[in-house]
C-alpha cells in the first residue's frame, strides 16, 4: 500500500486534508503548524505551495502530502 493510498484511507477517502489532520500528520499542533508556516524553514517552504485556500479554510492535497513524505523517508535519501 502507498503513502497517498494509506491516508486516504486512514482520513476518509476524501482527496483534500484538513489543516488538523496535516498537523496530526506531521505530529504537531495546529497552532505549531501554523507557526512552522510563517518561518522560512524547509518544512514550510515545501508546504506552502501545496496549500488550497478555500474561503477562510486551508486544505492541502492528500497526493502533495503523500509526496512530501515519501521525499522524506530514510528509504529515499541518498548517503
Amino acid at each position: 500500500m502507498t503513502t497517498e493510498e494509506s491516508l486516504y484511507n486512514h482520513y476518509g477517502g476524501s482527496p483534500l486534508l484538513s489543516f488538523t489532520q496535516v498537523a496530526e500528520i506531521l505530529h504537531r499542533s495546529p497552532e505549531g503548524l501554523r507557526i512552522t508556516l510563517r518561518t522560512n524553514c524547509e518544512l514550510a517552504n515545501k508546504l506552502k505551495p501545496n496549500r488550497i485556500k478555500i474561503g477562510r479554510r486551508v486544505y492541502f492535497k492528500v497526493s502533495d502530502i503523500a509526496n512530501l513524505i515519501d521525499q522524506a523517508t530514510p528509504d529515499n535519501m541518498e548517503a
